[in-house]
């Protein structure tokens, strides 16, 4: 890659991690739900999972998704269907006072990378960084780079939404405003999928 095309990668590996979609939605409302120290395998979950989702695309999963288009829109739609999931359920978490670890735990590490796989907008990151910065006799190092780099890009991004919705933590123990914070994040969450579908 060029270095010219590597800052505009990085250009818009920042955009599109910084900018508001069902991760950044949901890490947000972990954030406020349960802190930034338990929010962290959440954050690096989706970091990861997306890194390994680049890499597959770039190692030939675009490919898969080119030969059948239906394919990739079935994951988009049933990666909608999981969203209102997720929606339906932030929408209806209790305050923070009637919880305990036993019965409410944020997002672990493993479902936030599995999640990245039925996310739409992930799904149109990863098919754009790698269809409209990698030449089409791509080499193995240069997917290596894309996906790393995204990786790298993505904690610090994401992790600002962690850290920010850990800040508005005092500002929401009022029982009546956590729950009015989780239906508008849970509002949000529906919302950031009309783009993703409609395109």
């Amino acid at each position: 890659m060029t270095v010219e095309l590597l800052l505009a990668f990085t250009l818009f590996a920042c955009v599109t991690s910084i900018t508001p979609g069902p991760n950044n939605t949901m890490i947000l409302a972990s954030g406020v739900n349960f802190g930034l120290r338990r929010s962290v395998p959440h954050l690096l979950g989706i970091s990861l999972g997306f890194g390994v989702m680049v890499a597959a695309t770039g190692f030939g999963l675009h490919a898969v998704f080119e030969r059948y288009p239906s394919l990739f829109e079935a994951m988009r739609w049933a990666g909608a269907a999981y969203l209102l999931w997720l929606a339906w359920k932030l929408a209806r978490s209790g305050p923070m006072a009637d919880r305990t670890d036993e019965v409410v735990q944020p997002m672990r590490f493993f479902s936030a990378a599995a999640f990245q796989w039925v996310n739409p907008k992930a799904w149109v990151m990863a098919v754009s960084a790698i269809s409209n910065f990698l030449p089409a006799e791509r080499s193995g190092a240069q997917v290596a780079l894309i996906a790393a780099l995204f990786t790298v890009i993505n904690v610090p991004c994401v992790g600002a939404w962690a850290a920010f919705g850990s800040r508005m933590r005092n500002l929401l123990r009022d029982p009546l405003y956590l729950r009015l914070f989780n239906g508008a994040a849970a509002l949000a969450l529906v919302a950031s999928l009309y783009p993703l579908l409609t395109h």
